[in-house]
């Protein structure tokens, strides 16, 4: 069996889908389990101290956003991955 062309760019796409995927799937764990622990722990700082459920629930939202950073990131990379290699 020769190897032509058509099938190394078969291999080369096959590839970068695989990283892609990979780099989206691994670097969305990340995110969720951080969000979910922000969001369980802010519940309880709120059943504690329900007064100060204005000032947790602004803390909690700018936590979540940190926390998700990580997400876009994979999905950037995983652009790249796509349409820049």
């Amino acid at each position: 069996m020769e190897f032509s062309a058509e099938l190394a760019k078969a291999i080369m796409v096959a590839g970068k889908a695989i990283g892609a995927g990979l780099a989206m799937g691994i670097g969305a764990i990340g995110p969720g389990v951080g969000e979910g622990s922000i969001g369980a722990h802010a519940m309880d700082a709120i059943a504690r101290q329900p007064e100060l459920t204005n000032v947790i629930t602004t803390r909690m939202i700018l936590a979540d956003a940190i926390a998700e950073t990580t997400g876009i990131y994979s999905l950037v990379i995983a652009f790249l991955i796509l349409f820049a290699l």
